[in-house]
């Protein structure tokens, strides 16, 4: 299976132009791409949307995803980020 990795909606597009660049087998969506969560999606609502399509979480949101993140685990989800 290729790596799939949704970027938070506070990256740099520039990365996802880099990565698919570097190798075009890896999926990688912003959230507010097409079949990516619309932009302004909750924290908990992107955790459950990348456990439900498996990709990978990237983000740089440090105010308010570790809180949620660890409401997700805690509350019996799965994700990686």
């Amino acid at each position: 299976m290729r790596p799939r990795f949704l970027l938070d909606e506070n990256m740099d597009r520039a990365i996802q132009r880099q990565l698919q660049r570097l190798n075009s087998e890896i999926d990688v969506r912003l959230v507010g791409d097409a079949e990516a969560p619309p932009q302004g999606t909750s924290d908990p609502d992107i955790l459950k949307w990348t456990e439900h399509n498996d990709y990978i979480l990237v983000t740089k949101n440090r105010k308010t995803m570790p809180k949620h993140f660890n409401e997700h685990l805690t509350a019996g989800g799965m994700c990686q980020v």
